[in-house]
């Protein structure tokens, strides 16, 4: 008979650590006959890396689950509500260049694809203001819900900007008061294995011997137990991806009454592109961009051109510089560790996939805890299958946005449309969508992180032409299309009639907070 599992040790905070911790506890707390215990043990010197500021609507479940009051966690975060994401400038670099990756799914988009029909129109409207509300919503810088709405609910799909370092101290507040993780604050010497190979203890300098029979390596891009300790391999995509570099920078508002941008905006460069998320007091801003096409004062130029500031008042803010590694571990679970957040891997932030891979990951240990150590060879098997398939189809996603582009004014996008840096199973994809647009049988899994909608919003926001035939076409077809057209005209007058400025509803949550479900 295997030994059960009983107890698990984290290694790492920061959002990765304390958002599994809380997964997992919670889960043990609802669902567990048998008590599981949580240990979180991370260095007391080590900063976090706190630019993780950007989420998916799948952070509202991973909250819920935990227990989390949302309004608690707007007030104590600085969150803003997100909506998506705005791309400016992309593909052709113009002044007028933009489109949208909204988080609502076309009208009807489980039974219909409206891409077919719109590709057949007129396309006087872009492709995501005439299939869904939300552009109209976040161009007219509308909350997506009402200070009546309950807590997690929404009139619009949304997701949050906040505040990383505030998140990760307000995660382990709620972890340690009411989930039971047991946290010690800790400088790890040393890692021992057992005869078999697996992890036996965690030697530190103050705490003594931590042992645990799963460890989840949360340890950053160090990556203590996968990384230095199994040496596992790292699998980089800088052939693929070029961004190694950011500058972030965190910008005060002019005022208080500032209006605070209700999606991600993201603003194409000449070798790479900034981020530009609205918390309630500031902004994060920043420039990643790749060292093989710009140097870092060329960026820092940028960055503040951007900003509308002078060099020497960008200085003054106190501007980071945090090296990217893009690529990720060859395996995320090995005996009995698994890795997760940056000691798994990093890309860029572009869509705000580091944090939703933090979840996805938690959540599958969570919802497949292994009984015994005999399991756990299976279940780690089907991890890594899994977490292999998402970390390529992330790729593709993000290289998606580059692949596409029209512009030809720096050597950084040129390069980003060299055959020989697309993945084949993207030029795949891409052949296949030059004759019927993205749907939901052109992917392998029932879920994926980036959902055919998502495919469909940059292919068409950046102008891909897909030689569309004539099925899905028929006159019943189209009858049913101009149906779910009018219902989507309709349900953007109610909320642009109905729904109030960001900023407002904000207000109005730190005030009176909303109604718990």
């Amino acid at each position: 008979m295997s030994d059960p599992i009983r107890s698990v040790v984290i290694l790492g905070g920061g959002t990765a650590g304390w958002i599994t911790a809380g997964t997992l506890a919670a889960r043990f707390k609802k669902d567990h006959a048998q008590p599981v215990s949580v240990t979180l043990v991370e260095s007391p010197s080590v900063p976090t890396i706190g630019v993780g500021e950007g989420t998916w609507p799948t952070m509202r479940s991973t909250l819920k689950k935990m227990g989390v009051r949302e309004s608690d966690f707007i007030r104590e975060c600085n969150v803003g509500f997100k909506q998506g994401a705005k791309f400016a400038r992309w593909t052709t670099g113009a002044e007028d260049d933009f489109y949208y990756h909204p988080l609502v799914l076309p009208e009807g988009f489980q039974s219909h694809n409206l891409a077919s029909h719109w590709l057949a129109g007129d396309r006087q409207s872009s492709f995501s203001s005439a299939v869904c509300p939300q552009e109209s919503l976040c161009e007219h810088n509308l909350a997506p819900k009402l200070i009546g709405t309950p807590e997690y609910s929404a009139v619009a799909n949304y997701a949050y900007h906040l505040d990383a370092g505030k998140f990760s101290g307000f995660l382990q507040r709620h972890c340690t008061e009411y989930l039971g993780v047991h946290h010690i604050l800790a400088e790890v010497t040393g890692i021992v294995e057992s005869e078999n190979g697996d992890i036996a203890k965690l030697q530190t300098d103050t705490a003594g011997d931590i042992t645990g029979d799963l460890y989840i390596d949360c340890s950053g891009f160090r990556s203590r137990i996968l990384g230095d300790h199994y040496q596992i391999p790292f699998r980089s995509c800088k052939d693929v991806l070029f961004i190694d570099s950011a500058l972030a920078v965190q910008v005060p508002y002019a005022s208080e009454d500032s209006p605070i941008a209700t999606h991600t905006i993201s603003t194409a460069q000449t070798a790479g592109w900034v981020w530009d998320i609205g918390l309630q007091n500031r902004r994060g801003v920043g420039h990643v961009f790749s060292s093989a096409h710009t140097d870092e004062s060329r960026a820092f130029r940028e960055l503040a051109a951007y900003l509308k500031l002078g060099e020497s008042e960008l200085d003054k803010l106190g501007v980071r510089k945090i090296p990217i590694e893009p690529g990720h571990r060859e395996k995320f679970w090995h005996r009995n560790c698994v890795a997760i957040g940056l000691s798994a891997g990093f890309l860029e932030p572009l869509e705000a996939s580091a944090l939703v891979l933090v979840e996805i990951s938690a959540n599958m240990i969570a919802e497949q805890f292994p009984a015994s150590r005999a399991a756990m060879e299976v279940i780690a098997r089907r991890f890594n299958e899994t977490f292999r398939y998402r970390w390529d189809r992330i790729i593709d996603f993000l290289k998606l946005h580059y692949v596409l582009t029209k512009r030809t004014d720096s050597e950084f996008w040129v390069d980003n449309c060299d055959p020989a840096t697309v993945p084949e199973s993207l030029q795949e994809l891409l052949t296949l969508w030059r004759y019927q647009p993205p749907w939901h049988e052109d992917f392998d899994r029932a879920v994926e992180v980036f959902p055919a909608a998502s495919y469909q919003y940059i292919l068409y926001g950046m102008g891909f032409d897909t030689n569309a035939s004539a099925f899905g076409l028929s006159t019943s077809h189209r009858g049913q299309a101009q149906q779910l057209l009018q219902q989507k005209q309709d349900a953007t007058q109610q909320m642009l009639a109905g729904l109030e400025k960001h900023r407002d509803l904000i207000n109005k949550i730190c005030q009176y907070g909303l109604q718990r479900i």
